[in-house]
């Protein structure tokens, strides 16, 4: 499997009648990676008035791992609209934290739907991201004669070799894509005529 994810943090900050929202988005593949992140940016900020959160821990749109928080907004205004945005905008391993600091104006609740889901999609066009490669590894044992071969092959599956071993076979650990695992352990079998032995 494979999806984008951030490669790092962005910060964007927006002012919204008078009310300062400094919205802070990074990398979270786990709950306890999302809380670290929400923690720390709750410390930074720590004189803000709200300080609402959304996380998706785990493939774009998946809602095994997620959590929110309006975090003193009223009901539904802040934490909802953000993990909204956040399900439906294809990056996946995300946290956002959203900073607010209180202008003097009330918003109402739309308009805090409004700042809040307006917020994450201006963090999003900032974030910098990358591709998430599930990967695998498996073993693989042969001749001396092959080790040059499988080097040669093995770009062609995006795999590398992670340990190699000398003894009276040559053994392999190779990571690999998970998608590719499959393909890469017949093309050894097959290069090799059913001399490399695999094991995935």
């Amino acid at each position: 499997m494979r999806y984008p994810i951030p490669a790092g943090r962005a910060r964007v900050e927006e002012v919204v009648l008078r009310s300062r929202f400094i919205i802070t988005a990074g990398p979270a593949s786990s709950n306890d990676e999302a809380r670290a992140f929400i923690a720390a940016v709750r410390s930074e900020f720590a004189d803000a008035s709200h300080n609402c959160y959304a996380y998706v821990a785990g493939p774009p749109g998946s809602s095994a791992q997620i959590g929110m928080s309006d975090d003193g907004e009223p009901g539904g205004t802040a934490g909802r609209p953000m993990l909204a945005v956040l399900l439906g905008c294809g990056i996946g391993d995300i946290v956002v934290v959203v900073s607010r600091y209180f202008g003097g104006t009330l918003l109402g609740t739309g308009g805090l739907v409004r700042a809040y889901a307006g917020g994450v999609k201006a963090v999003l066009a900032a974030l910098p991201v990358t591709e998430k490669v599930a990967r695998r590894r498996l073993a693989a044992a042969g001749a001396y004669r092959w080790i040059t071969p499988v080097a040669r092959l093995l770009p062609q599956y995006e795999a590398r070799i992670v340990d190699q071993g000398y003894a009276a076979d040559v053994t392999w650990e190779i990571e690999v894509p998970e998608e590719q695992a499959a393909g890469l352990a017949a093309a050894l079998i097959e290069l090799s005529r059913g001399e490399i032995e695999v094991v995935l």
